[in-house]
């Protein structure tokens, strides 16, 4: 595996549990605070540490495929004009009614 030139380097010890504490030049070039997450993995003979956002079960909905597509023509929708506007919930209502 071909070997990429390190921006930063450290040499760290592995803590009783396993634990790895990222050294405090790495972590404030890479904005991570306490309580971020870390995505850990394997690849080939090197561990990477990939810091990640995770997204609450609860608003997982929000980053399907299928709720992009409707931003999406939503966007278009509003960009083209084609919306309607109304100054009270009891004309949205009659509208809809209508």
């Amino acid at each position: 595996m071909p070997k990429t030139k390190a921006t930063l380097e450290e040499a760290v010890r592995i803590g009783a549990k396993r634990q790895v504490t990222i050294p405090h030049r790495i972590s404030k070039a890479l904005g991570i605070r306490k309580g971020d997450h870390m995505l850990v993995r394997l690849v080939g003979s090197r561990v990477e540490m990939v810091p990640v956002s995770l997204i609450p079960k609860d608003q997982l909905w929000y980053w399907t495929p299928e709720w992009h597509h409707m931003e999406r023509e939503a966007d278009e929708d509003i960009a083209r004009g084609d919306i309607k506007g109304f100054d009270s919930v009891q004309e949205l209502l009659k509208e809809l009614k209508s």
